[in-house]
């Protein structure tokens, strides 16, 4: 019997709705900085909107243990939904991107996007991003869509490296102190044409 190589085992596969839904993805956000938000109120003269990295007094931990509803795939309503992963030899998940076409904007939604641990800075993110990118242009989509957190400047590194951008920022997504929690909700983009409209 022929031996495994590391590359087989970091294989890319599709992850099939009828095996890996509600399958929860143990997302755990550690940081030692944040993007700090800074807004001044808008009045009739316009206002200003400011995104500093500054470092954080401790760490900032987040687990799926805070929220009514953790990260898993498939979730109902992210219909249409397409995941592709690693999975151990074992049959756990090691790592996955889940994405999802919004049709009336036609841009796709990267939903969920997670390495394990073991797996990080091997260019896995990277190998799954290129998977959306690639079902983004194969849909002829115009963008590709996703939020992260001002916490999470790590994967903000990650998705700038990518090509990705700001689109905008909500500052009561998760609770109506985000700022102060220094969880603000970050909406990032990737362009495939500047000048492209929705269908």
């Amino acid at each position: 019997m022929e031996k495994k190589t590391a590359n087989d085992r970091n294989e890319i596969v599709a992850l099939p709705k009828e095996a890996w839904q509600g399958a929860v993805i143990p997302l755990v956000t550690r940081s030692d900085s944040y993007y700090d938000v800074e807004i001044q109120p808008l009045d009739g003269s316009g206002c200003t909107v400011s995104l500093t990295r500054k470092q954080a007094e401790a760490e900032i931990v987040h687990t799926p243990e805070e929220y009514d509803f953790p990260d898993s795939l498939y979730q109902a309503h992210w219909e249409n939904a397409e995941a592709f992963g690693i999975v151990s030899e074992d049959g756990d998940l090691l790592a996955c991107i889940e994405v999802c076409p919004e049709e009336w904007s036609n841009r796709l939604m990267v939903t969920e996007l997670w390495v394990s641990e073991g797996l990080r800075r091997q260019g896995i993110g990277k190998r799954l991003m290129d998977k959306a990118k690639e079902i983004a242009a194969s849909q002829n989509r115009r963008a590709i869509i996703l939020e992260t957190q001002s916490c999470n400047t790590g994967a903000i590194g990650f998705y700038l490296h990518e090509g990705f951008e700001l689109i905008g920022l909500d500052t009561c997504c998760y609770t109506n102190n985000d700022i102060g929690r220094r969880e603000v909700r970050i909406n990032l983009g990737y362009f495939f044409h500047r000048d492209a409209r929705r269908r």
